[in-house]
């Protein structure tokens, strides 16, 4: 039994933990200890010593449609699903299938076909509908994936697994993985970057989807606000300027380098670089989130909401600024396409708010010789069902949550333009040929970026994890 005045690692001798392992067992658990902390520090450089793909991309834009966007509705073209519009689902096409407990008691599943009007675009011939005019203009730089699927049916679930490979909370985010795996390009800016469109309602967005997990804290990602102050407590407090706020890191340091001498404590060394990243992005993140340099032509690019700060085309465009400085992950979140009821009207303005935005961000990394090694993708969590959600009332109709089949579509960074991969049934229900599982396409994301997937791991309670579990395998029919 533990005495009262013995706790946790505290010694009966009020020595510390590594002193009392030093002094038991004529120094065993001091070497055992020490034997931990070379195995920490060993993981600083997962990927040294070993054998990974040639990199195509250097950094990624992931611009997430957070409340899965209706691929019927955008990209999936069903003339078939059009044709029986009002006719109950097939079970034939069901197939005895869940669904979520929304619609799964509904005595009636009709089916909705599109109300939008599809065309074929570029010479790929890709079927875009309407409601995307713009991202219709650069249909053959974008790589359709219309054969994703997953196995989460709730958002909570969805978004969790796309952004760490896991349905359940506490894995690291893929930004995180790559920050440990790859590490920073430019010093002076975080190596994984998030923003999340201002003022949206929807399904909530916690911190944990960018976090970083069993990994060091150093690879969480910074959220940047729209806010005066982009970065929460970033800026020094008044009186305080920049020679004081140096002069005060150097003795902080000072005093951490005498700790880290006596306990070898890696997460000391992990504070000593956060608090010179901190200082380094007060002069630089004011910098890259100033607009004022960009010309009267970024802004017919993006479009007049690229001016308001916290809009998606704002976001956009400061995702280009932040890739022009080599940050490596830029994770954008724009909620709202949750279209359970009223989906006519509700995907409208989800387009109007980020077709134009998204398209010029292809665009203008493109013109500026960036988009070669950048990766831009647009999607969300899952897709959206053929049936209708509630009662088919007119042209009014909602659709349920449908994790058989989405699309998602990539740019640049080593997939090929002007194809589309995949392809679902006639009533964009189950995926007929070319399935891409999340796995799959976190396995694809890492390939690009010069990382064999299976590789990129971390020893945690006695298991090595990985983003892809132990799953995945790289879409080759995409690579260019």
């Amino acid at each position: 039994m533990t005495p009262p005045h013995c706790t946790g690692f505290d010694s009966p001798l009020g020595l510390d933990r590594r002193q009392f392992l030093n002094t038991f067992g004529m120094g065993l658990g001091g070497i055992a200890m020490a034997d931990l902390v070379h195995a920490a520090e060993t993981q600083t450089n997962p990927l040294a010593g070993t054998d990974h793909p040639a990199a195509k991309a250097k950094r990624v834009i992931f611009l997430f449609q957070a409340g899965a966007p209706s691929q019927i509705d955008l990209f999936d073209h069903k003339p078939q699903l059009i044709k029986d519009h009002g006719k109950q689902l097939p079970d034939s096409v069901r197939k005895g299938q869940r669904l979520t407990g929304m619609s799964g008691n509904q005595a009636s599943l009709p089916l909705v076909g599109s109300p939008f009007e599809f065309k074929q675009y570029g010479e790929s011939g890709a079927w875009i509908s309407d409601l995307l005019p713009h991202t219709a203009k650069i249909a053959d730089d974008l790589c359709f994936v219309k054969s994703m699927y997953t196995e989460a049916i709730n958002h909570g679930p969805g978004v969790t697994f796309m952004q760490t490979g896991s349905q359940f909370p506490g894995r690291p985010s893929a930004g995180a993985w790559l920050d440990y795996g790859l590490g920073s390009i430019n010093k002076d800016l975080p190596s994984f970057v998030v923003m999340v469109t201002k003022g949206k309602g929807g399904q909530p967005l916690v911190s944990r989807l960018w976090g970083s997990g069993f990994l060091p804290g150093k690879h969480d990602g910074v959220r940047f606000r729209s806010d005066k102050d982009a970065v929460l407590f970033l800026n020094s407090p008044d009186g305080i300027d920049r020679a004081d706020r140096r002069q005060v890191l150097d003795h902080l340091r000072q005093l951490h380098e005498l700790q880290l001498a006596q306990t070898s404590d890696p997460a000391i060394e992990t504070r000593i670089a956060q608090y010179e990243m901190a200082f380094n992005m007060q002069k630089s993140i004011p910098d890259v989130t100033d607009l004022s340099d960009e010309p009267e032509s970024t802004f017919q690019l993006y479009g007049e909401e690229a001016r308001k700060p916290g809009t998606f085309a704002a976001n956009c465009l400061l995702a280009r600024r932040l890739a022009e400085r080599d940050t490596r992950f830029i994770q954008l979140y724009h909620q709202g396409w949750d279209h359970h009821g009223n989906l006519p009207a509700g995907i409208k303005t989800q387009c109007r708010e980020t077709d134009q935005a998204s398209a010029a961000l292809v665009t203008d990394l493109k013109q500026r010789g960036l988009l070669d090694d950048t990766l831009v993708i647009w999607g969300g969590e899952f897709g959206r069902t053929n049936y209708c959600q509630g009662k088919l009332s007119g042209n009014n109709f909602g659709r349920d949550h449908h994790p058989r089949c989405f699309t998602m579509w990539m740019a640049g960074g080593g997939v090929k333009p002007g194809m589309s991969h995949g392809q679902t049934d006639d009533y964009s229900y189950n995926v007929v040929d070319g399935g891409v599982h999340i796995h799959d396409f976190h396995a694809t994301l890492l390939h690009l970026l010069g990382i064999d997937h299976e590789r990129l791991t971390f020893k945690y309670q006695g298991r090595h994890f990985r983003l892809t579990d132990v799953h995945g395998h790289i879409i080759k029919p995409i690579l260019a």
